[in-house]
């Protein structure tokens, strides 16, 4: 395996590159590194394939601080190598790390998608339906393996602030593919509308939820969730059908 790439490997690359990005709504780096001699390509080989980004912006404004993907054995389509593509002629699998920071969820946590989310519920407060507003969501990654949010939620109809305050345990289901918030611990907001504390709880299992980071062609299946001082990190295997190319 040569340390520097081919112009096959390098065109390849910078096509899987383009192909990635264009899903992507922000990109602040991203490497794609193709490594394989230029005969196994003639055969359709590929030894490994390795995919490194900072600060991937996915849709709903979810923002990834570090992705990392890496396969091995991977078989195309020799003819597509031709024409700058990575066509896959059977699936692989490959494994796949995702690092979020406070800060990331923080920013999808205040985006117009979840305002639009909450905002698009009635819920019943003190005894009335009413319709809510976010005002400011403050999540945080206090380390122990919990979550914690805090909120300022506006009631449309009253005009009047409520608070809302909880810590969870995320739990990643059987399937690996959604995150339920386990052990809920509340702040003192709970009496005064467990409706609305849980449509708060809902929203963070929806962001954590991993289907929000599958790319075309790639889906990913967590195995293991770490959560640290300000850092989440998912471990996953990812199942993938076809590499994004330009």
């Amino acid at each position: 395996m040569a340390d520097n790439p081919g112009l096959g490997e390098q065109a390849l690359n910078k096509a899987a590159e383009i192909g990635l990005s264009s899903q992507l709504d922000e990109v602040e780096n991203l490497d794609v590194s193709i490594q394989t001699d230029p005969l196994k390509m003639v055969q359709g080989e590929v030894d490994a394939v390795r995919i490194e980004g900072e600060g991937l912006v996915m849709q709903k404004d979810l923002r990834m601080a570090e992705f990392e993907m890496q396969m091995t054995s991977v078989a195309i389509n020799p003819l597509s190598v031709a024409f700058g593509k990575i066509e896959l002629t059977k699936p692989t699998e490959a494994n796949a790390r995702v690092v979020l920071t406070e800060a990331d969820i923080n920013r999808a946590f205040n985006s117009e998608y979840v305002r639009s989310q909450l905002q698009s519920q009635k819920i019943h407060v003190n005894g009335q339906l009413t319709t809510i507003q976010p005002q400011h969501i403050d999540f945080r990654l206090p380390g122990d393996g919990k979550v914690a949010l805090n909120a300022t939620i506006k009631l449309v109809e009253t005009g009047e602030n409520q608070q809302v305050a909880f810590s969870a345990v995320p739990q990643i289901s059987a399937n690996g593919k959604t995150v339920s918030l386990e052990n809920v611990e509340y702040g003192e907001s709970e009496e005064i509308s467990p409706e609305l504390t849980k449509a708060l709880v809902d929203q963070t299992s929806e962001i954590l939820n991993l289907s929000n980071f599958d790319l075309e062609g790639m889906s990913l299946q967590v195995n293991q969730l770490k959560i640290e001082v300000g850092k989440l990190t998912l471990q996953a295997e990812a199942y993938v059908e076809q590499i994004p190319s330009g």
